[in-house]
């Protein structure tokens, strides 16, 4: 697969980059720093350029969306993901999947107690940001996957992965190794059964 990933130099996409690479995919990471592996192709610049993205998805089969906040920009995930689904829209790419927040949407109630009480206080303007995030990928037209995970490390990788849609059973718990994240949305770009779903995500 050709995968671009909108935020990759570092945190999840960092390692959803390394985890492509792995599987014989070629990476494009679009970056501010251009910090990237030697075997990926750069595009260096804002995620919220028009110009930049549209570089940045020529040719993908799918864009992953790990962008994060940026320091005195107000809702910086949801303008970088609403900048990407219309360039995918002139470009003729389908899949996405974008990394959000568990808490996130209706999803508060997927944390354990007594996380599920102070999460959406205590991370509010991020998750204002997450739930705007998500608005633009379900109201779009393509593909989407939402990936709403636990607290993230960078513990290793565990290959265990719990993951729920809000009214299963059961509940998450409250984090989850990056590198486990990273595989959990590269298998997802390809299944079809994520397509459309917001799913919780942690470690077991």
């Amino acid at each position: 697969m050709k995968v671009t990933i909108i935020g990759g130099s570092r945190g999840t996409g960092a390692y959803v980059g390394a985890a492509a690479l792995k599987a014989g995919d070629e990476v494009t990471v679009l970056s501010r720093s251009g910090n990237v592996p030697g075997d990926v192709r750069s595009v260096v610049g804002s995620a919220t350029d028009p110009a930049v993205v549209r570089e940045a998805i020529a040719g993908a089969d799918a864009v992953v969306v790990t962008v994060g906040g940026a320091k005195g920009v107000k809702r910086q995930r949801a303008a970088a993901t609403r900048t990407v689904i219309a360039a995918m829209k002139d470009a003729g790419v389908r899949r996405l999947i974008v990394q959000s927040s568990l808490g996130a949407g209706d999803s508060a109630s997927q944390l354990p107690a007594p996380l599920n009480l102070i999460t959406p206080i205590v991370l509010a303007k991020a998750l204002a940001d997450h739930n705007e995030q998500e608005a633009a990928a379900e109201n779009s037209d393509v593909d989407w996957t939402i990936v709403r995970p636990a607290g993230l490390t960078d513990k290793p990788a565990t290959g265990q992965v719990k993951a729920l849609l809000v009214g299963q059973d059961g509940t998450l718990d409250g984090s989850i190794p990056r590198a486990d994240l990273a595989q959990f949305i590269l298998a997802a770009v390809t299944d079809e059964s994520t397509f459309g779903q917001a799913i919780g995500v942690s470690g077991r």
